[in-house]
């Protein structure tokens, strides 16, 4: 059991028998003789809706403690991501609506960690920012402004606005959840110099 204000994002909690994710949690003080509040948003892991909650500052919550096993992505078909456990090589179907936007980003082989809780998947643990190979874009152009954009199209099919100095082949880095350019990746040459 968890106390209201000791939530954070990330955790996981059940709450009238349905488990929900914690997306945010702000704890506001209480003024006079007002105790203080909890805000939340919880996404229910089941239905995928979004709940807002609000909670006494010492209310009670049961916590759920989650295994998390390495798992390697193998490849998406119809509205499912198969991924194999490398402990046992079962493989196992994840909902492509469990993944999110990160889906658009996997790779064949690609190795990340997979929730569970009571042997139902919970979630994917993905990075915020994924790499990716810039497919085809018009020739690089040096302006002189830099907030002139173009259109790229990643290895993955995803288009995306990038900076007119970045050319085709070359690697970028994303946000997973707005689909951004961030920046260039950095060469291996560039790092080990």
């Amino acid at each position: 059991m968890r106390i209201a204000s000791e939530l954070k994002p990330g955790m996981v909690i059940r709450i009238e028998g349905q488990i929900y994710r914690v997306l945010e949690a702000d704890v506001k003080a209480g003024a006079a003789k007002l105790s203080g509040v909890v805000k939340t948003k919880l996404r229910n892991v089941a239905t995928d809706r979004l709940w807002e909650p609000h909670f006494r500052l010492e209310e009670r919550l049961e916590d759920l403690q989650l295994e998390q096993r390495p798992m390697e992505f193998l490849f998406s078909a119809g509205g499912n991501c198969t991924f194999m456990d490398l402990g046992n090589f079962e493989q196992i179907e994840i909902p492509r609506t469990l993944i999110g936007p990160a889906e658009r980003f996997l790779q064949a082989g690609m190795q990340l960690p997979v929730e569970f809780f009571e042997g139902h998947t919970i979630s994917i643990v993905v990075p915020d920012v994924f790499e990716a190979r810039i497919a085809s874009t018009a020739p690089p152009a040096h302006a002189p402004q830099d907030s002139a954009w173009k259109e790229a199209t990643l290895d993955n099919g995803l288009q995306i606005r990038v900076p007119l100095f970045i050319g085709p082949g070359e690697i970028v880095r994303v946000e997973v959840k707005t689909g951004r350019y961030l920046e260039r990746a950095r060469s291996e040459r560039r790092r080990s110099a």
